[in-house]
């Protein structure tokens, strides 16, 4: 850089690209894998999963043999960050289909109170654990409330909520949120090839070989009557990306305007502000759906005459999104972290006993909520509980690879219901790192949410038994 300005040579301008390539040349590599390895591919795990870790493995060879960094680790972890908010952006912006049907819509409830439920047990088994070994070994007392967030949430929110603690004093806090959402992937991978092979053992439930079906791509698929053309002044795939990268602009001038404003103020630097920049692919959802309510307005009033989104082309962007995530999220992981037994042993723990206890909480949930689908229930929300709402559709098609019952359609209809009820779980996480006496009371409010949770998941079951106890 001369007289500050850019050369095409300088490291900094090929940083990000660089970067970008080899996630994504990784991905290749892993489907490659994937799709020739027998005993791999029915493993299901994710190629972006693999990715990730094929990544993490030559980064390590890398830095062992020349002492730098493969891959600029900021970059890595700016990827995790904004690869959660904007594909929940690509997300939001589409036109979903109304679910009609009483039973439906008690399904989808149903199902967003086994999420946040599941949520809370994690929460509770991971910081019993890691609260016991402050005692016993000195480790970070509320390094096991990142369970519920690598599990349950995935690696965005287990990468941020890291950096938090983080700061709050844990060291290696990052490394240990994404190290739990990387033990999120092989969870659901080891107990939903277990719980496939005891259906089909069972039941005679034929697996299907390729997990990953084939999509016939049509016009309609691409645009549909009433939307702007696939190609004119300016490609279609283009206005899409311009959407979403628009809504989480106006997000972000949403957040930066109220640190601008309460920035000093107690309250917001030690509560308000973690959780505002935490949870930003939630103000990214809700400036989306604003968004795609304005467009609906204006063409309902005939200022707009064609539809811009279209919902093919911004669950590709989703979909991409996603997966960089993942791969970006492991390829991050400090493995020089592992030498620490603080960090190994907490680790080891929490996320083998969390994933047991997802495994066994979600099948007894599915088999008294979905008794006409608990199967195909279970795997969904299992997969969703310990990667991300992709990994338990991967499960989900081992079963039921048409999506012919309503599982598919749950996880998917279930998230407004799980952000309005799962809100109080998720304000815990901007308390729980205080203090040893706050991760105390963090834990006896979760059970008291637990119990409420309860409550709800199996209120028609307790309407009943209340009306048999006054007749009686």
């Amino acid at each position: 850089m001369v007289n500050g300005s850019v050369n095409f040579w300088d490291s900094d301008v090929w940083s990000f690209v660089v970067v970008l390539a080899v996630l994504l040349g990784a991905m290749l590599i892993a489907n490659a894998l994937r799709r020739t390895i027998r005993p791999l591919r029915r493993s299901l795990i994710p190629s972006s999963v693999l990715a990730g870790f094929l990544v993490l493995i030559v980064g390590g060879v890398w830095k062992r043999i020349t002492g730098e960094s493969m891959l600029s680790t900021a970059t890595l972890e700016a990827l995790t960050y904004h690869g959660l908010g904007l594909g929940f952006v690509a997300l939001s912006l589409r036109t979903m289909e109304k679910h009609r049907g009483k039973k439906a819509r008690q399904d989808i409830f149903s199902t967003s109170t086994v999420v946040v439920s599941t949520y809370i047990v994690q929460g509770l088994v991971g910081l019993a654990i890691t609260l016991m070994l402050y005692y016993l070994i000195h480790s970070f007392a509320a390094a096991g409330m990142l369970l519920p967030m690598g599990y349950g949430q995935g690696p965005g929110q287990a990468y941020a909520w890291g950096k938090n603690f983080s700061d709050a004093g844990f060291e290696n806090g990052v490394s240990y949120g994404l190290s739990v959402a990387a033990c999120g992937f092989i969870s659901a991978s080891v107990g939903g090839v277990i719980y496939l092979q005891r259906i089909a053992r069972k039941k005679n439930v034929q697996r299907t070989e390729n997990a990953e079906q084939v999509e016939l791509l049509t016009a309609e698929h691409i645009t549909s009557p009433g939307e702007i053309p696939l190609s004119e002044s300016v490609d279609k795939l283009t206005v899409q990306f311009a959407l979403v990268f628009l809504a989480y602009g106006v997000a972000y001038l949403f957040m930066y305007l109220i640190h601008r404003a309460c920035s000093g103020i107690a309250f917001y630097d030690n509560t308000v502000r973690s959780l505002m920049w935490g949870f930003n692919f939630l103000v990214g959802t809700a400036v989306a759906i604003a968004l795609k309510g304005l467009l609906n307005f204006l063409r309902k009033k005939g200022v707009v005459k064609r539809a811009y989104t279209n919902s093919f082309m911004l669950n590709r962007i989703s979909g991409t999104m996603f997966d960089l995530m993942v791969a970006a999220s492991i390829a991050a992981i400090d493995l020089s972290a592992f030498q620490n037994r603080q960090f190994v042993l907490p680790l080891l723990l929490t996320c083998t006993l969390g994933a047991a206890a997802t495994y066994f909480y979600c099948r007894w949930t599915c088999k008294r909520l979905f008794p006409d689908y608990e199967d195909e229930a279970f795997l969904a929300l299992y997969g969703m509980l310990t990667g991300t709402a992709s990994t338990g559709v991967i499960l989900l098609r081992e079963i039921d690879p048409s999506f012919e019952t309503p599982a598919s359609n749950n996880i998917v209809y279930q998230n407004l219901w799980s952000i309005i009820i799962g809100f109080p779980m998720l304000l815990l996480m901007g308390y729980v790192a205080k203090s040893i006496t706050w991760s105390w009371l963090c834990m006896g409010i979760m059970v008291l949410l637990l119990i409420f949770m309860l409550c709800l998941m199996f209120r028609f079951k307790l309407k009943g038994l209340l009306q048999k106890k006054k007749e009686g």
